[in-house]
């Protein structure tokens, strides 16, 4: 990790994160409900820190900067507005979403080094399974060469977070067709299926889990 990511300052009273893996897919506007109540708990002190990973049933959704010419198959599966930055991304079985919802008040009110540690999260988790993740100059996210494989889109409330990641486990590629991802014209979609890497879930949320702890700190048990 470099000195401009290293992890957010972390004061000693802020207790490890929890840690939530869903077990079945979870619908959108569920899981925006979930984040939404969750992060005005931690802002209003009566909730800790939380990650929760889970996938989503087939669906787009449109960040605040989406353009509506992006959308290229508007009825192919259900479009919804994420209320979070960037344009559209897609979500699906076989995609691990991880949001992340912490208190930047006492971690340093510093969004952009929060953006960064979320990549070297990322790219972390995909060292781990022998993958090696880049950073882009054509847009946040992590890149496996010229191709993206993990998305990054958040929001921040009163100081805390919410929304987070997206990493492409073993989906259905060809669904990304529906919408130009994240406003990258030409700019391929790829997997670590698609890499003939590892695929089982646990195992890459085992990954997910370490990666976390070097970044952003401990998990509760």
């Amino acid at each position: 990790m470099s000195p401009a990511s290293k992890p957010l300052a972390r004061t000693p009273l802020i207790p490890p994160v929890e840690w939530i893996v869903a077990p079945a897919p979870v619908a959108y506007e569920a899981a925006l409900a979930f984040m939404e109540a969750r992060a005005d708990a931690i802002a209003e002190g009566s909730k800790g820190e939380c990650v929760w990973l889970l996938e989503h049933p087939p669906l787009y959704t449109a960040g605040t900067s989406a353009d509506p010419a992006e959308l290229v198959d508007p009825d192919r599966f259900p479009v919804y507005e994420a209320r979070r930055g960037g344009r559209y991304t897609y979500h699906g079985p076989g995609q691990r979403v991880a949001y992340v919802m912490l208190d930047l008040n006492a971690r340093g009110r510093d969004l952009r080094r929060f953006v960064t540690g979320l990549e070297d999260w990322i790219i972390e988790t995909l060292a781990a399974l022998g993958v090696k993740g880049t950073r882009s100059d054509s847009g946040i996210g992590v890149f496996v060469g010229a191709a993206k494989i993990a998305s990054i889109g958040v929001r921040v409330r009163r100081w805390v977070t919410f929304h987070g990641i997206s990493l492409n486990v073993a989906p259905n590629l060809e669904h990304f067709s529906g919408i130009v991802p994240c406003g990258l014209h030409g700019t391929p979609v790829t997997s670590l299926a698609a890499l003939g890497v590892e695929t089982d879930m646990a195992r890459v949320d085992a990954a997910l889990r370490e990666g976390f702890e070097r970044v952003f700190g401990p998990i509760a048990a």
